[in-house]
């Protein structure tokens, strides 16, 4: 089997951060957070496998104590725990599209969220995420170089729905992503990956919220022992690239994200990440990343490990 599969999980954190009880902590995105958990992407992001179907799951944690405003300045102190449990199933088919390989990926992400605000309220919710469904075309220009082409839908399958609190399971609304993934891979050499992401989100019809449009991507560099691994670093840029809408007369939260200017969020994070590829055709990957120059969303850390198996 090629590197790992490419369009990989469009999971959902599910953390809708709702913040409604004090219009001051409005977050950029509804709730400060996007339907792309920022980062999960480790190597190989642009290989889709040769045709057969494919099952992978995913285990993660994100973990951050500060929430950041439109300056970059702290707000609040939390203590906001998400823990992410995946499983993902895709099927490559036989099929030629515009000369790649037609591949299809569902996943239903199963959450545990847990938040706590220094001196207020706190809420834990724990249930079934947001359903991402989507097809993919996966491109090899050569042995090293790959690309892919996919479009994500996001689907409001989250648990039931509250806008009163602090947290939710899913965000309540509908999100197309548009992906271009782009791998360079060398099992004994330098390898570098990129998933460029542009997300268009619908209104939030319980809150009449639309967040903005997301412009995002995850990525590696990284250099192969030649032995099944790969070292190095990886992360995510993230921009959201139009302001939040809310209109004054059905939105509570209207008159705080025209103050700030449209409520638009940043971020930026690193951290190391490692790759097994073994002989059997499986696939182990695990990565750490730290954020820094956060805009309107929570700040904090995340440890990621994915296992891919051909079925």
């Amino acid at each position: 089997m090629r590197q790992t599969l490419t369009h990989c999980t469009s999971l959902a954190f599910g953390a809708g951060l709702l913040l409604a009880g004090s219009t001051s902590l409005v977050q950029a995105t509804e709730g400060g957070v996007s339907s792309w958990p920022m980062g999960i992407e480790i190597y190989g992001m642009g290989v889709l496998p040769p045709p057969g179907t494919y099952g992978q799951l995913f285990v993660g944690n994100y973990m951050a104590d500060t929430l950041r405003d439109n300056a970059g300045d702290k707000v609040a102190d939390i203590d906001l725990r998400v823990t992410t449990l995946v499983p993902r199933f895709v099927w490559v088919t036989e099929q030629q599209v515009l000369g790649g390989n037609l591949g299809f990926h569902a996943l239903l992400p199963l959450n545990d969220i847990r938040l706590n605000i220094k001196d207020g309220p706190h809420e834990h919710k724990r249930g079934l995420g947001d359903a991402h469904l989507g097809p993919v075309i996966g491109f090899h220009h050569s042995d090293k170089f790959h690309t892919a082409m996919g479009v994500d839908f996001v689907v409001p399958t989250g648990g039931e729905y509250d806008k009163n609190d602090l947290v939710n399971l899913g965000t309540n609304y509908y999100t197309v992503q548009a992906v271009y993934a782009m791998t360079y891979m060398d099992p004994a050499g330098f390898n570098a990956d990129m998933r460029l992401m542009y997300d268009y989100n619908f209104e939030n019809q319980d809150t009449h919220y639309q967040s903005g449009r997301e412009l995002h991507a995850d990525y590696t560099l990284g250099w192969g022992l030649g032995n099944g691994w790969v070292l190095g670093i990886g992360g995510h840029a993230y921009k959201q690239v139009s302001d939040d809408q809310c209109s004054a007369a059905h939105c509570a939260a209207a008159a705080a994200v025209e103050a700030a200017d449209g409520n638009r969020g940043s971020s930026f994070s690193v951290g190391p990440a490692v790759q097994y590829a073994s002989k059997d055709g499986w696939f182990l990957s695990a990565k750490w990343q730290d954020e820094s120059g956060v805009r309107n969303r929570a700040d904090g850390q995340t440890y990621w490990l994915k296992f891919t198996i051909p079925l």
